[in-house]
């Protein structure tokens, strides 16, 4: 297997996206995934994470990503016989409100059935964004994580579009309305995506979890 430390300094690639669950990849290697509202940044931070512009597709318009898209250090297809050793996925944004009921649905089956499915998830990064904290559809997110028993941890995005003597109070008040949820993981993550900011501690959280 590759050193886990170094799997953040390789390139990683695009293997698949994921409509529905008989086309998810061999489960074997450990997943990460990322949940967040359609505008809350995901794209910009998971391309930042890998240190990769133009990995996760971002765009302009809310909702862009409608399958389970799945990046994987480059090297490995991801098929049976060459696992990478870790693999990371892009979930579908939540919330966008001018999506069609039936699309909407269609991503909450899928979203929940890989949730409750995926042995080989080991958690889940649920994006907030600093300006606006935890909304109703992010509770609805949580509750869902607690009753699949998901172990989720909060990060926070855009931490650059505050003032910065604002970031502990905030991360304290975030902290406090996940204590007491079943499947949270302690610790909340501050990010920026431009300023390179809690990069390195996502990281490293990112390593933790896949070693448990």
């Amino acid at each position: 297997m590759t050193d886990d430390r170094t799997i953040f300094a390789r390139p990683w690639v695009f293997i698949r996206g994921v409509p529905a669950m008989k086309f998810l990849p061999p489960e074997g290697p450990p997943e990460v995934a990322f949940a967040g509202r359609s505008n809350v940044g995901k794209s910009s931070l998971i391309n930042a994470l890998l240190r990769q512009k133009g990995l996760a597709r971002t765009s302009n318009t809310p909702g862009r990503t409608q399958e389970l898209n799945y990046f994987v250090p480059d090297g490995h297809s991801g098929e049976a016989g060459d696992l990478p050793p870790m693999a990371l996925v892009d979930m579908p944004g939540y919330g966008y409100a001018k999506a069609p009921k039936a699309q909407v649905d269609q991503w909450t089956r899928l979203v929940f059935d890989y949730l409750r499915g995926r042995a080989t998830l080991k958690r889940v990064y649920v994006l907030i964004d600093a300006r606006h904290g935890i909304k109703a559809n992010d509770e609805d997110v949580l509750k869902l994580l607690d009753q699949a028993a998901v172990s989720y941890q909060i990060v926070l995005t855009k931490i650059d579009k505050i003032k910065a003597a604002g970031v502990p109070g905030l991360i304290q008040r975030v902290a406090e309305q996940v204590v007491k949820r079943p499947a949270a993981f302690p610790g909340i993550i501050a990010t920026s995506s431009e300023k390179a900011a809690g990069l390195d501690d996502l990281r490293a959280a990112i390593l933790t979890a896949i070693r448990s």
